[in-house]
């Protein structure tokens, strides 16, 4: 019995293998340029970390758009802004589903999620629901009382603390703005705060949702040689399966908590203090209407999405921005002077303000060009066979936009690698930048991300002098990962300005 096992997988094993070859002999018309490549696997000998470097200085010793091959499996990778804008325009219907990936498999209830979902009907439908009843400006502008009261406890914490050392305070703003992002988004979802009342439970599920991403960055070799997947080559189904189980059973505790506080409602004919409209709420109402498309597993799907997604981006991007910001203490000054000049002295800075302060804005865009939330678009996969470029592209090749790339091309950019927000004051023809993705499959959350950026960091240089530790430049050195954070981890002097005291909400 066990040798018909082994002589099953190891004939399987060769068909694939033959399939491999018979795949690379049969050439498209016109294949786009490809490095030098070894047998079998490709060209994953050159696939190094940092990726997002190492695959930039790929495309500029073989062109903007190559052609690699990772295993089993194709991948075009593509830095050209018109080729990324032909993938998202002429091509865009080709290019609106994602590839298959162990993690994607165990990560999103099974491909149902906006993020990952095939495109067709539940996709279209999830990306209108989250149009309508999610990121709307509407729905957004619902939120901003819960955004506010976190960005307000935040600012109280760090005057108290910077009192009580004597007016000056070393902040970790690295963990600062992880609380202030997980709480704003929890608040909504749920209607619960982790980060100062729950702290166990928040450092528990973020500790599993970076390792989720981390995962989903990572090359799982079961991706690139499908039959690895059969032996569980490197043990990741066992673990997938359980992050996913622990994740899974906090957000059903969720919504569970949710559906409870909303029935309590209904019975009593009245509002408990608890029953602030949510996200969940709004999700549980069409689910009382269609039942059988609005499941537990849809909802936590979405909820999923918008804590592991949302937390991270959101975070690492105002810690880039502070840090550029500390390093450049005339952009600053910059800023301060423009809030001070468009917001009253007597009041702390609001979300109406934001369209206002231009230079915050510039300072805010001129970050996620330097370091995008993501280095890479999450990929998409080729439906059909297509031309990018004038290049011939086979179905099911796997489509890798470098941001990072793009963002810091010098035929694109002036000086690329240098913080400067002022070239972001006059919207010049050829500045090519899309942080949040192009095309279906674009992230709808940009909104809500610029809102919450752009109202923490203009809070904090409204409120505080901000200084680095030392006098060494903060260091600038980028890890690896899904969503490239700091290697350091970013500490500040902070001290309040004299207009603080005018807030009474933050001195109490």
């Amino acid at each position: 019995m066990e040798i018909t096992l082994w002589y099953i997988i190891l004939s399987a094993i060769f068909i694939l293998i033959l399939k491999y070859f018979l795949a690379n002999t049969q050439k498209p018309n016109n294949k786009p340029p490809s490095p030098p490549s070894l047998p079998l696997i490709g060209h994953l000998h050159l696939v190094k970390e940092p990726l997002h470097r190492n695959l930039q200085a790929l495309s500029e010793k073989y062109g903007n758009i190559l052609q690699l091959q990772l295993g089993f499996r194709k991948v075009l990778l593509v830095d050209s802004p018109s080729a990324v804008e032909e993938c998202f325009t002429r091509n865009d219907i080709v290019f609106a589903t994602r590839p298959f990936t162990l993690a994607t498999k165990h990560f999103s209830y099974d491909f149902t999620t906006i993020s990952v979902a095939p495109y067709g009907d539940h996709w279209r439908n999830l990306r209108r629901l989250a149009a309508l009843e999610i990121f709307s400006t509407a729905r957004i502008s619902m939120f901003e009382k819960v955004r506010t009261k976190e960005l307000m406890i935040l600012l109280s914490e760090l005057f108290r603390n910077s009192k009580l050392d004597g007016g000056s305070t070393k902040v970790d703003l690295n963990s600062k703005f992880t609380e202030i992002v997980f709480n704003v988004l929890s608040m909504t979802i749920a209607g619960k705060r982790y980060y100062g009342e729950n702290v166990v439970d928040a450092r528990k599920v973020r500790f599993i949702m970076r390792e989720m991403v981390e995962y989903s960055g990572n090359r799982n070799l079961g991706d690139l040689f499908p039959f690895l997947q059969w032996v569980d080559f490197q043990g990741l189904e066992k673990r997938f399966a359980s992050l996913m189980a622990k994740i899974d059973k906090f957000i059903q505790d969720l919504i569970n908590e949710r559906r409870e506080i909303v029935f309590k409602d209904k019975v009593s004919g009245g509002r408990s203090e608890l029953s602030e409209k949510t996200m969940i709420d709004q999700l549980l109402v069409l689910q009382e209407n269609e039942p059988e498309y609005y499941t537990d597993k849809l909802i936590k799907g979405i909820t999923l999405v918008l804590l592991v997604a949302g937390a991270d981006t959101m975070s690492v991007t105002m810690e880039w921005a502070m840090s550029l910001l500390l390093n450049h203490p005339d952009k600053i000054k910059k800023i301060k002077a423009e809030i001070d000049a468009h917001v009253p002295e007597d009041r702390l800075i609001n979300e109406q303000d934001l369209p206002k302060l231009n230079y915050l804005q510039n300072a805010i865009t001129e970050t996620l060009r330097l370091y995008p939330p993501l280095p890479f678009l999450i990929p998409h996969e080729a439906s059909d066979d297509c031309r990018v470029g004038g290049y011939d592209v086979s179905k099911g090749t796997m489509l890798l936009v470098n941001l990072w790339s793009i963002h810091r091309n010098p035929r694109l950019w002036e000086d690329p690698d240098k913080f400067m927000p002022e070239r972001h004051e006059f919207k010049e023809d050829g500045l090519f930048m899309m942080p949040f993705g192009a095309g279906r499959r674009k992230c709808p959350g940009g909104g809500l991300s610029t809102r919450v950026i752009g109202l923490t960091l203009g809070a904090l240089i409204q409120c505080f002098e901000w200084e680095r530790v030392g006098d060494e430049l903060v260091d600038m050195t980028e890890n690896t990962g899904f969503s490239i954070p700091k290697v350091e981890p970013l500490v500040a002097m902070c001290k309040p300005r004299d207009v603080v005291t005018k807030y009474s909400l933050i001195v109490a």
